[in-house]
Parts: structure tokens; sequence; C-alpha cells
């Protein structure tokens, strides 16, 4: 069976070409060498050369104080914080009729690199919108990062008007009418032995132009290239769901986001 991919590590870096320098950018490199140190050296190096090809991108940014609710919006009485955890629980007792969500009030993401971990109980079904859209009653409508307890979903690309737009170890591509083109890269079940049941996972989701992607502890759950305008949102809120049904409870740690520039 294919073997799962994993999330890439850190770009490799980019070494000069072997050929001379001009000679006031060689004599400034290796000046700045002797004299500056390393760093000075590369920084010489630099301006003889120019700029470079990519511009820095910003740092990752907390979305969760592990404290309390701030930066966060949602039903009252449902969504608590405990010992640095972000979590709703429903029981017996108290059920959850209808499904509703904790909107992130920091933005409204296009392009973003999101880090988080997660714990969700045997019954549990939640998952995380992004590029979404609010609606009336807590509610959201877009793209969701799909788990649950049982992992049917877990892993999967989720929105609310077409159900599952790729299933765990699927690459899809959707063109502008919505026609769908469906590369198998992995076994599903395979992959899902990757995740920890009943345990805290990490996850990521990565947005860049019409490309969404989906990992579990560092390995791609799936993919999708979605050039559908009216469904494939460019940007949106980002959300956390509380789902109807059964007792359950979810869990959520450890948050950051990059908003890439454009």
């Amino acid at each position: 069976m294919p073997i799962a991919k994993h999330a890439p590590g850190p770009a490799p870096v980019r070494r000069l070409p072997r050929r001379p320098f001009a000679a006031l950018g060689a004599a400034a490199a290796l000046g700045a060498a002797a004299a500056l140190g390393a760093a000075a050296a590369m920084a010489a190096i630099a301006l003889t050369h120019g700029p470079s090809a990519r511009a820095e991108q910003p740092a990752y940014v907390a979305m969760f104080n592990g404290v309390d609710l701030t930066g966060w919006e949602g039903q009252p009485g449902w969504w608590s914080v405990r010992d640095g955890v972000l979590f709703a629980e429903s029981t017996a007792e108290k059920p959850c009729a209808r499904s509703h969500y904790l909107y992130w009030k920091g933005g409204e993401p296009a392009d973003f690199d999101l880090r988080y971990s997660f714990r969700i109980s045997a019954e549990g079904n939640s998952g995380i919108q992004f590029r979404s859209e609010r609606r009336p009653e807590w509610d959201t409508w877009g793209y969701q990062a799909d788990m649950d307890g049982a992992g049917v979903y877990m892993g999967c690309l989720y929105q609310h008007e077409r159900g599952l737009v790729a299933e765990r170890g699927q690459k899809v591509r959707i063109n502008e009418s919505g026609e769908k083109a469906i590369e198998t890269f992995a076994d599903k079940a395979e992959l899902l032995r990757s995740v920890r049941p009943l345990e805290w996972n990490t996850a990521r989701i990565v947005a860049s132009g019409p490309r969404v992607s989906i990992w579990i502890n560092g390995v791609l759950m799936c993919e999708v290239e979605d050039h559908q305008p009216r469904l494939g949102l460019r940007k949106g809120i980002i959300a956390l769901q509380m789902h109807q049904g059964p007792p359950m409870k979810v869990e959520y740690r450890d948050m950051k986001i990059r908003v890439d520039r454009s």
C-alpha cells in the first residue's frame, strides 16, 4: 500500500553558485567574513547579489492564551478553559441538540498555516472550520477539517453544502464547474494508524490559494485543489465545532497560526 507522506521539514539552505563573484562583490564578502564574522559576511553577500527572492514570512501567532476565552466568541455555557485546555462537553444531563461553533475573533485569513493539538472522546465528532462564513445561531458554512472518535471522518475535508470534499488518503482537484478528479495516494485505514485514539494529537491545516491540505501527527491526510468559485471560499472565519448527538468531549490546545503575505 502507498506510504503516507510526511510533513516537509525546513526548506534546504540555498547555496551560492560555484562561480567567481564580481571583483568588488568578492572583496566585500571576504572582507566581511574576516572582520565581522559569519553573520556579517552573509549580509555582505546578500548585498552583493541583491535582495532575497522570497520575502520573510511573519511569525506564528498564538490563537489561545491557555487561560480564558479571550479572543473567542461562542454560545454561552458550552466552551470552557481548564489547565490550559480549551474544551466543550455534552452529557446525558446536558445534551447538545444542535451543532454550534466557537468563533475565533482574530480575523478572516486567506492563506495560512494553522497548527494545533486536539483530543476527542470515542463518541466525539468535531472539526475546525476555516475559510468559512458565520451563520445565525452560532452556525457556520464553509470548509471543515473534520475529526471524530470513531475514525470515520478523521483527517477528511468537509464542506457544508458538498459534504465530504476529500476523504482521508485522497488528493482531489475540483474544476470551476464542480467536477472532481480524485487520486488515492494512501490507504485510509493505514493513515488512521498514525492517529492516537483518546490521546493528544498534533494537526496542521495549510491553505494557499486554491490548495488546502490537512496533516495529523506529521502525516498528510488529504489535499484539495478547489477552483469552484461559489463553494471554494478563499478566505473566512475560523471556528471550532461542538457537534450535536450523543455525549462527547473535544479538547484543543497549543493553537497558533501564521497568516501568509499575499
